[in-house]
């Protein structure tokens, strides 16, 4: 890994995140940055370069960017397409289907704002690199979240194993609140919001998984202090992955990494396996294990 925490601070989650964009036909693609009187900000962003400004698309232009078309689309490719935005390993972000219905029509339809900033607040300070429409293509932005700092980095994947820039960060304490958006359907947005009543909009790889991270509903533990069935199916997940891939893709190698282990409340723990293959990619498995051993559904994360 190209970043990390210093001594006495612990990593909690580390995941890709940009500026949300706008899926309703008449802000599809699009993105606003206002202050809390909804009057444009954009100008005003110290050290930003130049954007193209927010024009929510006419009657004309909304006719090839219907709801229908969107959702045949299917979700993940235009999330991917117009935010460059995937999950950990690489993968689209989600399932196709419908984009579901906007739950806020003024910030979501009407407009779409990803950064809400009174002058002088927390959001007006986010670095410019989380614009997709902004930064260089090689560029990738990434929330890390420790017990004591939010941070964002910037990784340049022309650069190889260099190490990823700080290129903001504030208290743990600032942030008040981190929410899932129920639109677009599949979850893929959240909500920041900082202590001085600003917020900011963002497209996250793992949105769920981020969610939960930051509300302790889901914490790392050791595969010692698992029960002795959940152990023993962790061992079986490890030693035969459940995954069937495309034979243009490869074919399935044994895995060499441990596996990733997080403990809900309620026992059940979240097995992410790394499972390479043999085109040299990596595939991201994940079950989830109750008590028992068994294997199970995972609750539906709260938004």
């Amino acid at each position: 890994m190209d970043w990390y925490p210093p001594p006495g601070e612990s990593l909690l989650m580390r995941a890709n995140v940009a500026f949300a964009t706008g899926f309703a036909p008449s802000v599809a693609g699009l993105r606003s940055f206002r202050d809390t009187e909804r009057r444009d900000i954009e100008a005003q962003l110290t050290g930003w370069p130049p954007g193209d400004g927010f024009t929510p698309r006419g009657k004309a232009d909304r006719a090839g960017i219907r709801a229908l078309d969107i959702a045949l689309l299917g979700i993940p490719r235009l999330i991917n397409m117009i935010g460059n935005v995937a999950a950990p390993s690489g993968r689209l972000v989600g399932e196709p289907g419908s984009p579901g219905k906007p739950q806020e029509p003024e910030n979501e339809v009407d407009d779409f704002p990803v950064m809400w900033a009174a002058e002088g607040t927390i959001a007006r300070t986010l670095p410019w690199q989380l614009d997709p429409a902004r930064r260089p293509k090689s560029l990738r932005t990434e929330f890390v979240l420790t017990d004591q700092r939010l941070l964002i980095l910037g990784v340049d994947a022309s650069a190889g194993l260099a190490p990823a820039d700080e290129l903001w960060q504030v208290p743990r304490h600032s942030i008040t609140a981190i929410d899932r958006m129920a639109y677009p359907a599949n979850g893929s947005d959240v909500r920041v919001r900082f202590e001085d009543g600003s917020w900011t909009r963002w497209k996250a790889g793992d949105a769920a998984k981020l969610v939960s991270r930051a509300r302790g509903e889901r914490q790392p533990v050791a595969q010692g202090a698992l029960t002795p069935q959940q152990r023993e199916r962790v061992a079986q997940l490890v030693a035969d992955p459940p995954l069937s891939v495309a034979r243009s893709v490869g074919t399935v190698l044994p895995v060499t990494e441990s596996p990733s282990l997080e403990r809900f409340p309620d026992g059940t723990v979240a097995v992410e396996l790394r499972v390479p293959l043999s085109n040299g990619t990596t595939q991201t498995l994940t079950r989830y294990v109750a008590p028992s051993g068994t294997d199970v559904m995972p609750k539906e994360d709260p938004q």
